[in-house]
């Protein structure tokens, strides 16, 4: 290796992540609790995962149910992030404590986060043991939506919601456009002459 470079051992430094709120339970005992580890595994059919502690209160749930759902969460829900990382819900009713809104999901009868403009429902195919934390792969059976982040044609406008990203220890709002999909590529458009 160059002299330009520094090597550690091994570590999980694929940063920045989506923090998620994922709710849990039922609607007669919710929780929520923060995941950074949440990504998509596959288009089609829809499939994502969560990463979780075998420990942790929400794994027991979530074992038993085999459904959570994952909600996006934005700039004005940064505390709630934050809080229902560290506190458990063994001993604490976090959604009360931040002020935070249920109902009962579409597909599912886990809660959906109603504060959060994007909601995935998701049903356990497979819990996979990794070490530190077990995988819970997911079919995701539906998404919600708030319409306040949709135009008058439908398309969702997620750069108005604020999401937040979760990188080495801290949390950021998502900033500038850089580029869409493909722009690198894109042929530009010639202009027509009237």
């Amino acid at each position: 290796m160059s002299e330009n470079r520094i090597v550690w051992k091994g570590s999980v430094l694929t940063a920045p992540v989506p923090p998620a709120l994922i709710t849990c339970g039922d609607m007669e005992k919710p929780n929520v609790f923060t995941v950074a580890w949440t990504g998509t595994l596959c288009t089609q059919p829809p499939k994502t995962y969560i990463s979780v502690r075998p420990e942790r209160y929400s794994y027991e749930l979530i074992q038993k149910t085999r459904e959570f759902v994952v909600n996006l969460p934005t700039k004005s829900l940064v505390r709630a992030v934050d809080y229902c990382g560290v506190k458990s819900g063994r001993d604490t009713d976090k959604l009360s404590q931040m002020g935070l809104h249920i109902e009962k999901g579409e597909t599912l009868d886990c809660p959906v986060l109603l504060d959060s403009p994007v909601s995935l429902e998701c049903k356990v195919t497979d819990i996979i043991k990794l070490g530190s934390h077990d995988m819970f792969m997911a079919d995701i059976t539906a998404v919600s939506v708030d319409p306040r982040y949709l135009d008058e044609n439908g398309r969702l406008m997620l750069e108005k919601a604020e999401l937040i990203a979760y990188s080495h220890g801290d949390y950021f709002t998502l900033g500038e456009k850089l580029g869409g999909f493909g722009f690198s590529v894109r042929k530009k458009k010639k202009k027509h002459r009237k």
